[in-house]
């Protein structure tokens, strides 16, 4: 059973369609205020649920790195049905997954018209922190299967309380899946260097969740010339829902506009 209000949503619109992908641990929901307000602008939308999410904890340690790479490869085609072309968003791991997406499928061969246009990855980490018993989840999950998300209580590094109140998330991380999102990390490192789309990078300055040079280290890797970062003040790691949400989805806008414009 899916947690109520972290369903997956489509919004249909035009022939630019917009992957929305969520965060580890987190729902479809995260992405839904940028959804909607993507989908005023006329663009079509979908909102992926990640494999082993927005249901039980127990649902995400059965899931690996791969099942959820193959959740976002089946919304691109999902959307590709009513798109002739497709821009990835994702938030945190969304933004992982969106960018190894974009390396693998910025042309269809069967469809050279058809094809990942461009990338948006909002606060999106480069590595895990430097922490030893990482390189030993697997393990350690086998008798500790999750671990605080930190040490505050939860919602204190939110910049707007009331929206922490409406996410959805699970409490706790779990170890196993910890161990799946590090490799999930290295198979981006390998991918960065294939991306060759434009991509826009947003990061909070007081996002404490990742490590603080991840957007700068993703853009230096980059295989795209068409590449930009944007700090975001006021707003903690989930920028889709802090009070700063607006200018981030107005940056994405003129972004997939302006990308647009150039593929016309």
């Amino acid at each position: 059973m899916i947690i109520p209000t972290a369903e997956p949503f489509f919004f249909p619109g035009n022939k630019t369609g917009i992957l929305l992908t969520h965060g580890f641990t987190g729902a479809p929901k995260e992405m839904r205020w940028m959804g909607e307000y993507l989908n005023r602008q006329g663009y079509s939308v979908l909102g992926v649920r990640l494999a082993g999410h927005a249901t039980r904890p127990e649902d995400m340690i059965r899931s690996r790195y791969s099942d959820w790479l193959a959740s976002v490869e089946d919304g691109y085609h999902l959307l590709r049905g009513v798109a002739e072309q497709i821009f990835l968003v994702g938030l945190s791991m969304g933004g992982i997954l969106s960018l190894v997406t974009a390396s693998r499928l910025q042309v269809c061969p069967e469809d050279a018209g058809r094809r990942v246009r461009g990338v948006v990855a909002m606060s999106t980490p480069y590595k895990l922190p430097d922490d030893p018993r990482i390189r030993w989840a697997r393990q350690i999950s086998s008798f500790i299967p999750y671990a605080p998300k930190g040490n505050e209580a939860p919602g204190a590094d939110w910049f707007d309380k009331e929206s922490f109140k409406q996410h959805v998330s699970y409490p706790q991380n779990p170890i196993r899946s910890v161990a799946e999102l590090s490799q999930l990390m290295a198979v981006m490192h390998d991918s960065l260097p294939k991306v060759r789309v434009p991509v826009l990078l947003m990061h909070s300055r007081a996002d404490d969740y990742v490590v603080k040079d991840s957007m700068v280290r993703i853009y230096a890797s980059l295989g795209s010339t068409d590449k930009n970062m944007l700090w975001i003040e006021g707003s903690g790691h989930v920028i889709t829902e802090e009070p700063q949400r607006e200018r981030v989805f107005k940056a994405a806008t003129d972004f997939i506009e302006r990308v647009d414009r150039v593929a016309a």
